[in-house]
This record gives structure tokens, C-alpha cells and sequence, in this order.
């Protein structure tokens, strides 16, 4: 052992011992944050489900892997960066000797040879990602950039890193091959090889390389344990844990998409019967009301902004980014850190919990982080800005594409609650559709004895709940019954179930709305008081399978009423009818010509993954086949109805309505097929605002299936 392989043993063993100090020091600080969050008991249920998982969207790489080359150099990098760390504790033994490897595996043919290639195709990942990353640099070329707002020279850094320390590594093993002390033959590392060919003979090459190696190593380590809001580099580890703890870990997508996750308080479902404002947590007011998961969340995000290019709002002007929401939690959690570890936070009716003592020895930055409104303007120094809490349409485009499971609608709607529940401060509009739905049991303050308005001039009698039995409950929903247009949609749903044979009954009057709309914007207690009536009813009919025809119907009877104890077997329309017609009991005879094109509804398709049964549909009723829209299916870009939307005015940037008729436009169809009361509402208005409305037609799948079974006969 010479002397430069004692200084370098000396310098790489000083710089470790500090760089792991400093990582031990930030994994306790990072969990005594989590750890502030509050109780979420069901996150550690079915372990089995919950491995699985995990391993197939980590090993497997299948949520990246939608998105192509990206997902295949990312997942080269990620094996490189786990099957690498191990030349990495190899270069502890080669700073000593580089006759020196790694015990046991060090001197196998096979390991030499996977991680020669692993090395070779890491590199070429992680180039591949450098360009990509300066492709779509914020301000570079046309449209918005996916990198707006994340922290750049975070993700410089972390590349360079990953490109010097694949770039030592083949000058290690050159080295060796120089002085030949290279244990693996040609054929397995043909590059380490051609690389020693080019290389003088230094005995120390190997040595000071390895030192330069470990020493690049640990400036990561120091680097990422400084700064623990360093999401770029902390989610390789975090990601594990998210994906692991995610809501639904069943769901082969984001485990944050259809039911919403219920309105809790110490870890248990908020009973309103007996809930108490100053007792129990009615949504979220402070970063610490977040459960210990959704702190994770925050720390987990990547900064890679795949939410934020797909968000309808961000897409039109909004001022809602759901990376830079997530990024703003994170960083105000982690700023306001001292203040809740000294015992600080206000309890639940505004006091302050810590006293004058524990509090003396903050740093008034801390403090004043401690005392920041969550929901606030700039004026008021809030963390997140009511405009982009209120541009939300739960869409859940976010949540979709987010590759490490982070549950932006979850966190959305939890800020929502406390401020329509507590502080009443939500958009005023949608103050007379709350009201609508608490006094007339609809958001549209139609009269309940309407209801069944829709059936005059059918030429087959609607049978009611209670007249006799029956297979299917057509669930109608308040658009269906009272909106004009979707009544079109009503009337040729019952039309093809009454020439499919199908035995179906409506409520009629004794049906309310779910309560979707109060929902998602945040009225929990308005939600509760529709959904137990309609739970009630439900039972008492002894209902046993739904068919409704809106997808927001859709997701709270299938998904969201078995919070309530409801369980029912419910299907949407187009699911119902592609059986049909699979069936033969429905046979399309004239197909609709003219050019189709089809709207995947955010809360049929992405919450609910029902894609291929409107197709299906359309497929036999129409001639030449459909025409879709580049953004469809899981990446549809919303109408801009959901989360309550559809009752508030959009006041900021270009209605999303628009920016989505322009899209189906665009295609040439002369019909825009849809499967929601919602969208036909959003994009029919979307055609007239351009003047489309004599050349374009907006329809529901269930007309164009109408029109292609009976013709010219089809009811107007």
C-alpha cells in the first residue's frame, strides 16, 4: 500500500463519515416532519397488494413508460443508479489496491458484464434525459414548458453527478486494464477494454480515480442532505415509500382518482352527527392537518412537472399548477418545521398550543412561517393563493401522470372543506347551487315534481320503483331530468333499453342528487345529507344494479356511496349498451357518416377507466371509423365542468371549454360524441362560441347509436 493509496483511503473514509452523518441527520429531520401529519390508519393494510405494487411501477417502470423514450432512459438511469452503487462501495477497495474489488461478486464474468452494459446504457439514458430537459427548457421553443417552476440547477446538478460518476467508473476499470489488473475478459466489457486501450499504464490511475469517484459521491450526499426539500434527488428513495402507502394500491393508476378520499379527523371518518368544529378537524387549515402520507407526498415530488403539462388549468392561463402547489406545501412544511417541533401550531380554534418559553428560542423566520394562512393572496402571505384552490376542475389529469403517486385532488379538496365548512369564503356563484342542492335536492333549484318531465312523448311506459320488480335502476341525474340537452341523452338511453328488452325502472321523484358538486367543492356536510337520503332509498328498493349516464353519478353511487355502506353493481350507459350490442339485442343498420370524433369524460374514462366501451359503441354505429383527438382516453383534456366548475364563472385565462372544442374541431368530425351531461354542456357551448354550430354537432354516444338503429325514424 503505497502512499497515495493511504491519502486517498484517509480522504475518502474523512468525507463518508462526514456526508453520512449529515444523511443520518436529514432522514430524522425529513421523518420528525412527516411524522407531524396526522394519523392515516388504512395506509398499512393488504402488504402483500401494497409490494406488488410497488415493485411493478418501480422495477416495472409502468407509470414512465407511457411516456416512451423518456420512460426508457429514466429507467435505465434508475437501474444504474441502484445496480451502480455498488461499484461505488467497490471504489472503497480500489482506493486501497486496484488489485481490489468487491467480495464474492467483484470477480464474476456476469458481473462485470451486467454492469459494463448497465454503465453503457445508463450513460445514454442520462444524456438522453440532459437533452430532453434543455428541449423543453422554460422559455425555449413553442408552448408551456413542464420545467416552469421547478428548480433547475437542482436537476443540473443531479445530472452532472450521475454523468461523472458513470464516467469515473469507466475510467476506473480503463485503468486497470492499462496495468492490467482488469479481471473481466473482452467479450464481457468491451468498452472498459477499448477505454484502458487509450490509457497510459499508471499504477495510481485506478486509485485517484476511485478517490475522485467517491469524493463526487459524497458531494451528492452532503449536497442532497443540506437541502432535505431537494425532491429531484430525495424521491429515488421516497419513491418507495409513496408508492408503497398509496390510498388504493388495487388501482393499476393514480390510487388518488375516482371516490375522494373521506373528510377524517384522528385518523377516523368525520361523523357529522356528532362532529364539533372546536373538537373534531373539518379539512385542512394548517400544513400539520395533512395526514403523515400527504407530507410524504409533498417530499416525494420530482419536480418533473408531468402534472402540471397535463392540468387543464395550467393549460389555459390559470394560475394553478399542481407541481408548484405541491412544491409550495413542501417547502412551507419544511420551513415551518422548528415552529411545530418546538410544540407550535394553533389548536383547533385558532389558539396558539405552545407557550411563550417553547417559542423564545425560534428563529423569526421560522415563526413567521409558523403563522402563515394556508389559503391566502399574496397580500395576506398565504401559502396557496385562492384562485389556484378555486381553478381545480378534479380532473385528475395530476394525479394520473404523477409517477410516484402523489394525491393532488385528495389535497385540494381537503383545503377546500375547511374553507367552504369553516370560513365560508369559496367563489360566490357557487353559493346558489349549495343552496340548490340543500333546499330542492338539485344544483339547478328545478322543482322535484319535474323530475319526470323527461318521459312526456315517449311511446313506452317508464316503469317507477315500487310498481313491480325490476333488473336495472336507470339512475337519471339532475342534468339528465332537467337540463335540455342531456334530456335528448335520457330519452335515447331508455329508448335502447326499452328495444333491448332490458327490464329497468326510475325513482322519478324520490331521486336526489348524489351530491358530487358539493362535494368537490368542498361541502362534505351538504355531500353526507344528499348521499344518506339517497343510500336510504336505495336500500329500501333493494336496488341491485345502476345503469346512470353521467360519469359524476357514475363515480359517487359506484365509488364514493360504499363509504356509506352502499355496495351496488353500477355501470355507465355506454357500458351498458356496447354489451347490448354485443348481444345482437341492439344492431346498428344506417352507420352515421360525416366524420366522429370522441370526448373521454375525466370522471368515466380517467377516474373510472370505462375507455373502450364508448368506442365500441361508436364503432358499429358509425361509418369509417372513429377520429380521435391527440390528447384522449387517460391523457383527455377535462371540458372544464368538474370539481363544481360547472357553477363557477372562469374569470382567468381561456375557458377550458374552448381550448377542448378547439382540439375536437381541429379533427374535421362534423360530430363530437360525448358520455356526460357535463361535457355535452361544455363543449356545446364550446361549438356555438365559435360559430361551429351549424357545421358540428354535439351529441351523447346513446344518440349516436339511436340514430344508427332506427334512422330517420330516430326521435328528435
Amino acid at each position: 500500500m503505497g502512499t497515495a493509496q493511504i491519502v486517498a483511503t484517509v480522504l475518502a473514509g474523512a468525507v463518508t463519515l462526514v456526508a453520512v452523518a449529515l444523511a443520518v441527520r436529514a432522514v430524522m429531520s425529513m421523518t420528525a416532519v412527516i411524522r407531524q401529519g396526522q394519523a392515516d390508519p388504512g395506509r398499512f393494510g393488504d402488504k402483500a397488494t401494497r409490494t406488488k405494487t410497488m415493485l411493478v411501477e418501480t422495477v416495472g417502470h409502468t407509470r414512465m413508460l407511457k411516456w416512451g423514450v423518456v420512460g426508457a432512459a429514466h429507467w435505465f438511469v434508475m437501474v444504474a443508479f441502484v445496480v451502480l452503487s455498488l461499484l461505488v462501495l467497490e471504489a472503497y477497495f480500489e482506493v486501497v489496491s486496484a488489485e481490489l474489488g468487491l467480495p464474492i461478486i467483484g470477480h464474476w464474468t456476469l458481473f462485470g458484464l451486467v454492469t459494463e452494459w448497465i454503465g453503457v446504457f445508463g450513460t445514454i439514458g442520462i444524456l438522453v434525459l440532459v437533452v430532453i430537459r434543455q428541449l423543453n427548457k422554460p422559455g425555449r421553443g413553442k408552448g408551456l414548458s413542464r420545467f416552469t417552476g421547478s428548480t433547475m440547477w437542482q436537476a443540473y446538478f443531479v445530472e452532472a453527478i450521475i454523468i461523472a460518476v458513470l464516467i469515473c467508473g469507466f475510467l476506473i476499470r480503463g485503468f486497470k486494464v492499462a496495468t492490467d489488473h482488469f479481471e473481466y475478459p473482452l467479450w464481457a466489457t468491451p468498452v472498459s477494454h477499448g477505454i484502458g486501450a487509450l490509457l497510459p499504464a499508471w499504477e495510481d490511475g485506478a486509485t485517484w480515480t476511485a478517490l475522485v469517484k467517491i469524493l463526487i459521491s459524497m458531494s451528492w450526499l452532503i449536497t442532497i442532505s443540506l437541502n432535505v426539500t431537494m425532491g429531484v434527488a430525495w424521491h429515488r428513495f421516497l419513491a418507495f415509500f409513496n408508492i408503497f402507502f398509496k390510498r388504493s394500491p388495487e388501482k393499476p393508476a393514480g390510487s388518488g382518482l375516482g371516490a375522494l378520499r373521506p373528510m377524517m379527523s384522528e385518523g377516523k371518518p368525520l361523523d357529522f352527527e356528532d362532529a364539533d368544529p372546536e373538537k373534531d378537524q373539518f379539512g385542512v387549515a394548517h400544513v400539520e392537518q395533512f395526514t403523515w402520507k400527504g407530507l410524504l407526498d409533498f417530499s416525494t415530488c420530482t419536480e418533473c412537472g408531468r402534472c402540471q403539462s397535463q392540468c387543464p388549468a395550467w393549460n389555459t392561463a390559470k394560475p394553478l399548477s399542481p407541481k408548484l402547489m405541491i412544491l409550495s406545501l413542501r417547502d412551507h412544511a419544511y420551513a415551518k418545521a422548528p415552529y411545530m417541533l418546538a410544540g407550535g401550531g394553533k389548536d383547533l380554534t385558532g389558539e396558539e398550543k405552545a407557550t411563550e418559553a417553547q417559542l423564545a428560542h425560534l428563529d423569526v423566520l421560522a415563526l413567521a412561517e409558523g403563522n402563515r394562512p394556508l389559503i391566502g393572496t399574496e397580500a395576506e402571505q398565504g401559502v396557496i393563493d385562492p384562485d389556484v384552490l378555486w381553478s381545480c376542475t378534479t380532473c385528475g389529469a395530476c394525479v394520473e401522470q404523477c409517477p410516484v403517486d402523489i394525491e393532488h385532488v385528495d389535497h385540494i379538496v381537503d383545503m377546500r372543506r375547511y374553507q367552504v365548512l369553516i370560513e365560508s369564503s369559496f367563489p360566490a356563484e357557487a353559493g346558489v347551487m349549495l343552496r340548490n342542492l340543500e333546499n330542492k335536492g338539485n344544483p339547478w333549484g328545478a322543482p322535484q315534481n319535474t323530475r319526470e318531465d323527461w318521459t312526456k312523448g315517449l311511446d313506452f311506459e317508464i316503469k317507477r320503483v315500487g310498481e313491480a320488480d325490476f333488473d336495472y335502476l336507470f339512475w337519471v341525474g339532475c342534468a339528465g331530468a332537467f337540463e335540455d340537452r342531456a334530456k335528448k341523452t335520457t330519452r335515447a338511453v331508455a329508448t335502447l333499453l326499452h328495444e333491448a328488452g332490458v327490464d329497468f325502472a326510475i325513482l322519478g321523484e324520490g331521486e336526489t342528487c348524489t351530491g358530487d358538486p358539493a362535494r368537490r367543492i368542498g361541502n362534505e356536510f351538504v355531500f353526507q345529507m344528499l348521499a344518506q337520503q339517497n343510500v336510504e332509498t336505495l336500500q329500501e328498493a333493494n336496488v341491485k344494479r345502476i345503469v346512470a349516464t353521467c360519469p359524476h353519478c357514475f363515480n359517487t353511487l359506484g365509488n364514493e356511496y360504499e363509504q356509506l355502506g352502499l355496495k351496488v353493481e353500477v355501470v355507465h350507459h355506454t357500458q351498458l349498451l356496447a354489451h347490448l350490442v354485443a348481444e345482437g339485442k341492439l344492431t346498428p343498420v344506417q352507420p352515421v357518416d360525416g366524420g366522429v370524433t370522441y370526448h373521454d369524460p375525466c370522471y368515466l374514462g380517467r377516474h373510472n377507466r370505462v375507455f373502450e366501451a364508448p368506442r365500441e359503441v361508436l364503432g358499429r354505429a358509425i361509418e369509417g371509423g372513429l377520429t380521435e383527438m391527440p390528447r384522449n382516453s387517460e391523457r383527455s383534456f377535462c371540458c372544464g365542468a368538474g370539481g363544481a366548475r360547472m357553477w363557477m364563472e372562469e374569470k382567468i385565462g381561456k375557458r377550458i371549454n374552448v381550448e377542448r372544442t378547439e382540439e375536437a374541431l381541429a379533427t374535421g368530425a362534423k360530430t363530437i360524441a360525448v358520455g356526460c351531461p357535463f361535457c355535452y354542456t361544455m363543449i356545446g357551448d364550446g361549438v356555438t362560441g365559435k360559430g361551429e354550430q351549424e357545421n358540428v354537432e354535439v351529441v351523447d354516444v346513446a344518440s349516436v347509436l339511436l340514430r344508427s338503429i332506427k334512422g330517420d325514424k330516430a326521435p328528435a
